[in-house]
């Protein structure tokens, strides 16, 4: 008998945290060990792409009045644009979460079912959001980062203004709350930028984890 969620005889990790936190570094330790990832954004940024028009529909109007355009040069959807509509907007998030969401799950849920002899991670911010993906994960690595350090990141990464991105970093400042009223395990795992301790870390909570659903 399988120990793990849905008759698989491998976890399914959910790696999460707030912005500029480390997530993909930890994605990456774990996928040198053997691990299938797959990044979230990136399958959000597909699946907007393919929604394009339903989501140009949804936000022309208020596109309009702030002066954006929803597209880019060479025809593609402008996702800079679309973050700065719904950023601050919570009834056009949800109406965009809508859309979106339905087709996020599937494609995650079609990712963990094509490796089913392997371990696989979830590297995502808000699957908190995704019930029905959050009820096949086995345990979550939440990754923290001191601010200032996810600051310099964020600008380095993003080039965005200071103020937003401490304003995104307000609106994420109760995300681990939100993970904790899952049925999941959580485990918090300290990312300062070096490889090596952050490997001992990972290692140190998977041996725990193992451990505890070995032994009940």
């Amino acid at each position: 008998m399988s120990r793990f969620n849905g008759g698989r005889d491998f976890p399914v990790v959910c790696v999460t945290g707030p912005m500029a936190s480390g997530k993909n570094f930890v994605s990456s330790i774990l996928e040198k060990k053997g691990w299938a990832c797959v990044d979230a954004d990136k399958i959000v940024h597909v699946v907007l792409q393919k929604l394009q028009g339903q989501i140009i529909e949804l936000h022309s109007e208020r596109a309009e009045q702030m002066g954006l355009s929803l597209e880019n040069s060479d025809g593609t959807l402008n996702r800079r644009a679309v973050g700065q509509i719904v950023f601050n907007n919570p009834s056009a998030l949800k109406a965009q979460e809508e859309l979106v969401h339905p087709m996020v799950e599937k494609m995650l849920s079609e990712f963990i079912l094509e490796h089913p002899d392997q371990p696989v991670v979830l590297n995502a911010t808000v699957l908190y959001k995704t019930p029905e993906l959050m009820n096949q994960c086995d345990f979550i690595l939440f990754v923290k980062t001191p601010c200032l350090i996810r600051f310099f990141r964020a600008k380095k990464r993003d080039g965005l203004p200071a103020k937003q991105i401490f304003s995104r970093f307000h609106s994420q400042k109760n995300i681990f709350a939100k993970y904790k009223k899952s049925n999941a395990d959580i485990y918090k795992v300290w990312n300062l930028g070096f490889s090596y301790p952050l490997e001992r870390r990972i290692e140190r909570i998977l041996l725990i984890w193992n451990k505890k659903e070995f032994y009940g």
